[in-house]
């Protein structure tokens, strides 16, 4: 770095800055000064790429599905793949631009006032974003949104890796309960705007809202997409952008889990926990959607892979990550059931998750300190 940009120099109040752009894309040339106790070359910067790449199945996948759903619902056109793609890619850029310039703006802020180095945390955050949002979402809207979630629900704690809930879903949370009717409405879930003629028995809504009227209503939906169980899974349905396909879902889930980025315990009792209260649900008559639907339907899969495995607002303890997840996958089910006035449950039941997070570890530990103290007393 410049020595202008150094302790002493003119410029040194942009030392966060620019130090920010100048470790971005190579690894700084600084070197430990006193012994190191652990050594690994998984940094936070590399952490963050890892999780980075996982998502990018899912982002492709949701940008292609924004002009597939665009192109069944809008009868005057007969798009193909490539250009269902270059609609949807065309349609979900603002979102990121808007993400990233808003976030990043106050990043770097905090880090210039703090005068502390600006992390990488963001990159993350800005990217699921634009995926768990409605496509045709206002930008000014998604603008307040991510500003309140990255200064109230991220720098106020300390900035990356001190806060207490998710950053992205808190930016959902924030658009929910401030603009329901941009959020929640039927229409919201696929691009409209433009449209010629729709076509017969068009319906906005997803699977999922479909769902709450019971088995009989998704199975005869009549909505210009197939609202089958495998339909669901590869993706070809109304969502949020990133949400929709399983199986984009799962390919990331495997990268996380192979370099130990993302939790697997969180995730296997995530689905046990749904499982749970489905199969509980089927069984005493609450509901005749089978349990596994669950799996596939709304944003279950991508929270459970991408938002309930954070590092930072996740149980840490080993025991307390299937506890966690187990109440997560739980949740989500039950607030689906029994909460008529919202379909979707998994941005809630996480958020419910990242605030109990804590108190799971500190039972796991106490429970963990008072064996061990038995046994030593028995000896």
């Amino acid at each position: 770095m410049n020595k202008i940009f150094e302790k002493g120099g003119k410029l040194y109040f942009l030392h966060s800055t620019v130090d920010a752009f100048e470790t971005f894309l190579r690894v700084p040339p600084t070197v430990t000064r006193k012994g190191a106790h652990i050594r690994d070359a998984v940094d936070l910067k590399r952490i963050i790429i890892l999780a980075l790449i996982a998502v990018v199945p899912t982002a492709i996948f949701g940008m292609w599905n924004v002009g597939f759903q665009h192109d069944l619902a809008d009868a005057s056109v007969n798009m193909n793949v490539l250009q269902e793609f270059w609609y949807g890619l065309l349609k979900v850029l603002p979102l990121y631009i808007v993400s990233y310039v808003v976030g990043l703006f106050i990043e770097f802020g905090t880090a210039q006032i703090r005068g502390e180095e600006v992390n990488e945390g963001f990159l993350m955050t800005g990217f699921l974003i634009p995926l768990i949002v409605p496509v045709d979402v206002p930008l000014w809207m998604l603008a307040v949104a991510v500003a309140f979630a990255t200064i109230f629900g991220k720098e106020v704690f300390g900035g990356t890796g001190m806060n207490i809930w998710n950053p992205a879903l808190l930016t959902r949370a924030f658009l929910f309960f401030s603009y329901p009717n941009d959020m929640s409405g039927a229409n919201g879930w696929i691009s409209l705007k433009g449209c010629g003629q729709l076509v017969d028995g068009f319906t906005g809504a997803t699977p999922l809202a479909i769902a709450t009227d019971g088995m009989d209503a998704l199975t005869n939906a009549g909505a210009q997409y197939s609202t089958s169980f495998w339909t669901m899974f590869w993706g070809g349905v109304p969502g949020a952008v990133g949400e929709t396909s399983t199986i984009a879902i799962l390919l990331g889930a495997i990268l996380i889990i192979w370099t130990g980025v993302g939790s697997w315990k969180t995730m296997i009792s995530s689905v046990a926990g749904a499982l749970f209260i489905g199969g509980l649900a089927n069984l005493l008559g609450a509901s005749d959607i089978p349990c596994y639907y669950h799996l596939v339907m709304g944003g279950f899969a991508f929270g459970t892979v991408f938002m309930a495995t954070d590092p930072v607002t996740s149980a840490q303890t080993e025991t307390g990550k299937y506890i966690y997840g187990f109440f997560i996958g739980a949740m989500c089910v039950i607030i689906r059931l029994f909460n008529p006035g919202y379909a979707e449950g998994m941005m809630l039941a996480i958020l419910l998750g990242n605030t109990f997070a804590p108190l799971i570890d500190t039972c796991v530990t106490s429970c963990h300190i008072k064996a061990r103290n038995r046994k030593v007393v028995v000896r």
